[in-house]
C-alpha cells in the first residue's frame, strides 16, 4: 500500500493567521475600563481624549466599550466620584470627628497623603480639572467644599490655641492642600520612604522645616 503523501508545514503566514485566530482578545469590566480611561485622560487631557483613543487602549473596538459604558463623561464622573468620595470619607472617620481640633486636623493630613498615594490616577485627574464640563464644575464644588472643612477645622484650633494665633484658617487651609496635591507630581508608588510619607507630611506640616530665628 502507498503511504498517502504527508501534508507540507504551514507557512510562516498561516501560522500567524492561526494564532491570530487563536489569541484571546483583552477581557474587560466597568472597572478595568475606567482605569483605562483614567490613564488615557491624564496622558492626553480629558478635552483631548475620544472614544476612539480609549477603544484603541483598551484593544476593544468601540461598540465593545459602548457595552460597559455610555459614554467619555460618565466615565469621568465615576473616576471623580471614585477621588471624592476616598476623601470625604476621610471626614466621616472618628478620628477626624473626636478629640482636639488639632488632632483631627493632623489625621485627616495623614489620610488625605494616604488616599493620594492609594488612589494616585485617581486623584490626580481631579487636581486637573478645569470646569469645562458639568460634571468639572460639579467636582470643583466639591473640592471647594472639601477645603472649606479643612478651613473651618483651622480656625477651630487657632480658638483653642492649638495653632498660631493670627493664622488665617483659609489660607491656611489652602497652604496644607497645596502641600498635600503637589504630591501628585513627584511621588510614583513604590520609591523608598513610601510607606513613612503620611507620617512625615504630618510632621513637617506642624513642626516645619526652618526653625524660629
Amino acid at each position: 500500500m502507498t503511504a498517502a503523501p504527508s501534508e507540507p508545514p504551514p507557512s510562516a503566514r498561516t501560522r500567524r493567521a492561526r494564532g491570530a485566530a487563536g489569541a484571546r482578545r483583552p477581557v474587560y469590566d466597568a472597572s478595568s475600563l475606567l482605569a483605562v480611561a483614567v490613564q488615557e485622560f491624564n496622558t492626553r487631557g480629558y478635552d483631548a481624549t475620544s472614544m476612539e483613543d480609549l477603544s484603541r487602549a483598551a484593544g476593544i473596538t468601540k461598540s465593545s466599550f459602548y457595552h460597559h459604558v455610555s459614554g467619555k463623561e460618565d466615565l469621568l464622573r465615576a473616576a471623580l466620584s471614585r477621588a471624592l468620595d476616598g476623601l470625604f470619607g476621610i471626614l466621616e472617620e472618628p478620628a477626624a470627628q473626636e478629640g482636639s481640633a488639632l488632632d483631627r486636623l493632623r489625621h485627616i493630613i495623614f489620610r488625605q497623603v494616604e488616599v493620594l498615594t492609594s488612589e494616585l490616577p485617581y486623584v490626580t485627574l481631579l487636581l486637573r480639572v478645569r470646569g469645562n464640563t458639568e460634571t468639572e464644575r460639579w467636582a470643583l464644588a466639591r473640592r471647594r467644599a472639601f477645603d472649606a472643612s479643612i478651613a473651618s477645622l483651622v480656625a477651630e484650633a487657632v480658638a483653642d490655641g492649638e495653632v498660631r494665633a493670627g493664622v488665617e484658617p483659609s489660607l491656611a487651609a489652602r497652604l496644607l492642600s497645596g502641600t498635600v496635591n503637589s504630591i501628585i507630581e513627584w511621588y510614583r508608588p513604590g520609591r523608598p520612604g513610601s510607606e513613612s510619607l503620611p507620617a512625615e507630611v504630618v510632621r513637617i506640616v506642624s513642626e516645619g522645616i526652618i526653625p524660629p530665628a
